[in-house]
């Protein structure tokens, strides 16, 4: 092992001594004085957004001020109930920031359950410590897994290698040597070492990185876009509208000054779908808490909605459909070796690694170390080459190398053993083979020539709860591949022990093309012998042909793709650098956590499709009224309290029960047009209808009170016609959806019977002969409705 002095010199750059020896450390004197100095990685790590910036977010926005100010016009020019609209707006805005607020809470608990202490050298001892405790010229010791969450120079290499893709782009890992440069940011892939800490806090790049990394977003979301679009479509159609009005109540009809204001106002606030944006908020919150029971931290919002959206879902072997660990069921001795010497060589090549793997951990279980022997060099593990070795100078004075890997690549095509292992393989079973090496180990081809020496057999344990979740995604439609850089067959028979039927495939016999290596996911089911960067490319190739593609692993091999896949899923109990950049970690490293993500993603994308449809049939026939109303010059039918009430029982009050409710329908792409093609006819319609009827009404009643009765007549047409909206958006009904619906019409029904209601709300229906007209145009217009509506789904199917 390489040490580097660094002296007892002072760093030109900081005043505060760097220690002796770096390689063992600072003492606790030294960290004291660097606390003291402010030389610390204090960088809070957030995983949600501030209470401040949740505030800002909920409260200004476009909307709120055009709502806000035509609220506070009202506030002076008419009575108190034609400016409900503002309270319900603040209403509304309050449940939006306390359910992003509880959201927070959880993402920010989940964060420290599942934040990783890096382990850092001080007086000499490896410890334990949290990020923020990492002081400026730590010494922290890295291996394979473990990502650098501070900038520093390397000081201690042991065939280190590091993945610095997260921050060039270039996916080979970079040997490290003594006196080279670690980046925050990058992770070990290979091989072990340690470093001093040269940047911290905000100097370091992980301070960007980290916060990046977990943050709490509404953004990269087809659903949000969606609606930002409809939005902005929305606002350009406001403008003129809302002009168009202004001039007509203002100007031409000449009226009473504050009848016209509020009638004006009424005709522009139902313009706004304010409550929309709100919802959908409120509902990625609630997923994201949902999720946070089941110990599901969620890093971006949008995951939720973007697995419900996968239709194929790449999965690791190890970790994922298999527990950690493993047990040795078998030693196959080869070759003339002798089985105690061979038992020998295994404990000594288990010691030999300071951070072995669960099949070495096994190993070491079985065979416990001979103190007889000492290691000279080693090694470690890579998944690209498949083998781990070691150098040992024997008892008795001798010296030997060693490997331990994969016997297809350490053994010749011809080799018998390699009969054996396809046999076990078969069963399920895993399979290491004992090799002595004939070269040396820092030969780029060390396992060329090496004489087997044993066959270790190994037994996987499999997760409980794999098989259930297989069948699960079978029933959903979704495809699942499983992608290992073990043996294909062997991984194939874990496989098929889960009930996941279909061929194994060797990668390194697959085509090296997009098209062909697409073509060929397509066919097979399980991949074995998969390096790390093919598992990138058939994430890439699987997204080329229209695939969304989830990635699940714990590993750091599995890296790559996690970062490319549409969504990564990360275990746990994996590595630093499979965390850091995957969307979904699942704490409790349960495999049946994701059914529970899928459906949340389903529930918000389904009910807040149908929730939008409420919301924009009310901006359709909104802006429309005012065209007619300007095409006509005519009063706006509606004051504020008349629109304040029917967005109530029509479209708020039902919306959120709905935008809460299950819903295991599979998620489909193109919002906007599936939303648009309903919104559109059943706004056309109810416009239409309810102009109709006010028109009808302008001729029928005259005198005082005329205008408030038709008024009257008008709400009560556009009342029935977006409660039938409603009833077709509650499809399938349910005992609680046919409740909620007749609960609105109640509510409506109580309105129009008690007085002071009546006077209230400046509703009041005159005569028999008009308010059963209202009825009946109501009652075609449901019916128009409902022929419209099932003919654009068979036109315009989504």
């Amino acid at each position: 092992m390489t040490h580097i002095d660094a002296g007892a010199e002072l760093d030109p750059v900081h005043p505060v001594p760097v220690p002796s020896r770096a390689t063992d450390g600072l003492t606790a004197a030294e960290v004291a004085e660097r606390v003291a100095a402010g030389r610390v990685n204090d960088v809070p790590v957030r995983s949600s957004r501030s209470m401040a910036e949740i505030v800002r977010a909920n409260v200004f926005t476009r909307f709120n001020a055009i709502i806000g100010v035509l609220w506070l016009i009202m506030l002076f020019v008419a009575p108190i109930q034609d400016g409900l609209f503002g309270f319900v707006i603040i209403a509304n805005t309050g449940i939006g920031i306390f359910q992003e607020w509880r959201a927070k809470k959880t993402l920010d608990s989940l964060a420290v359950i599942g934040e990783v202490r890096p382990t850092v050298r001080r007086g000499g001892t490896a410890v334990e410590v949290g990020t923020s405790e990492i002081v400026l010229d730590d010494v922290l010791e890295i291996g394979p897994g473990d990502k650098a969450v501070v900038d520093g120079v390397c000081v201690e290499a042991d065939s280190l290698e590091i993945d610095e893709s997260l921050l060039t782009g270039e996916a080979d890992p970079v040997v490290k040597r003594p006196g080279d440069p670690v980046m925050s940011g990058s992770f070990a892939v290979a091989g072990g070492g340690a470093f001093r800490a040269t940047k911290v806090g905000r100097e370091a790049y992980a301070a960007q990185l980290a916060e990046e990394a977990s943050r709490f977003t509404l953004v990269h979301s087809e659903l949000r876009s969606g609606i930002s679009t409809i939005l902005k479509y929305v606002t350009w159609m406001m403008i003129p509208a809302a002009l168009g009005l202004v001039v007509t109540q203002l100007v031409v009809e000449n009226k009473d000054l504050h009848d016209s204001l509020a009638r004006t106002v009424g005709g522009i606030v139902p313009m706004v779908p304010e409550g929309l944006v709100l919802l959908t908020s409120v509902a990625f919150a609630i997923g994201v808490i949902r999720l946070g029971r089941k110990q599901c931290l969620v890093q971006e919002l949008p995951a939720i909605e973007g697995l419900a959206r996968v239709d194929t879902v790449c999965l690791d072997k190890t970790g994922t459909l298999t527990e950690g660990g493993m047990d040795v069921t078998a030693l196959r001795v080869l070759d003339g070796f002798d089985e105690p010497y061979v038992r020998q060589v295994l404990g000594a090549l288990g010691e030999s690694d300071p951070r072995p793997n669960a099949s070495l951990k096994a190993i070491i279980d079985a065979y416990p170390d001979s103190e007889e022997w000492r290691c000279v060099q080693s090694l470690p593990f890579s998944s690209a080459r498949k083998y781990s070795g070691a150098s040992f100078s024997e008892g008795d004075g001798e010296s030997s190398s060693w490997l331990l890997g994969a016997p297809d690549v350490l053994l010749a095509d011809d080799d018998p053993a390699l009969a054996e292992t396809g046999r076990l393989n078969e069963e399920g079973l895993r399979v290491l083979l004992l090799a002595r090496a004939s070269r040396e180990l820092d030969d780029p081809e060390a396992g060329l020539g090496a004489r087997p020496a044993a066959l270790v057999v190994l037994e996987q344990r499999l997760r409980p709860d794999a098989a259930d979740t297989l069948r699960y995604f079978a029933e959903q439609n979704v495809r699942a591949k499983v992608i290992s850089g073990d043996n294909a067959v062997s991984v194939g028979a874990v496989a098929g022990k889960l009930g996941l039927d279909g061929s194994a495939v060797d990668a390194r016999r697959m085509p090296a093309d997009p098209d062909g290596m697409a073509g060929a996911l397509d066919e097979g089911t399980v991949f074995g012998r998969v390096t790390p960067q093919q598992k990138r490319d058939m994430v890439g190739a699987l997204q080329s042909h229209g695939h969304t593609v989830a990635m699940t692993g714990d590993g750091v091999n599995d890296v790559l793709a996690l970062k490319d896949a549409d969504i990564g899923v990360a275990m746990g109990s994996g590595s630093e650098a499979t965390r850091a950049v995957a969307q979904i970690v699942l704490l409790d490293n349960s495999f049946a956590t994701l059914p529970s993500v899928v459906a949340e993603g389903r529930r918000v994308i389904g009910n807040i499709t149908r929730v939008a449809t409420l919301f924009l049939v009310k901006t359709v026939y909104s802006v429309l009224l005012a065209v007619l109303v300007v095409c006509w010059s005519v009063d706006y039918p509606f004051l504020p309290r008349h629109l304040t009430l029917l967005s109530t029982l029509t479209i708020g009050v039902p919306a959120f029960f709905l935008a809460l409710a299950p819903n295991r329908e599979r998620a489909k792409p193109h919002f906007v047009r599936r939303v648009m093609r309903y919104a559109i006819p059943g706004g056309l319609v109810a416009a239409a209808a309810t102009f109709a009827t006010y028109l009808i009404a302008g001729h029928h009643y005259s005198g005082e009170g005329a205008l408030d009765a038709e008024t009257s007549a008008a709400t009560l047409t556009l009342f029935l016609v977006s409660m039938w909206v409603l009833a077709i958006v509650a499809r399938p009904y349910t005992w609680s959806r046919v409740l909620l619906v007749a609960a609105m019409g109640g509510a409506f029904l109580l309105v129009l019977v008690v007085p002071w209601l009546q006077e209230f709300f400046a509703l009041r229906l005159v005569g028999v002969t008009m308010p059963w007209l209202a009825v009946g145009i109501a009652a075609v217009a449901a019916v128009t409705l409902e022929l419209l509506w099932r003919w654009v789904d068979r036109r315009f199917p989504a």
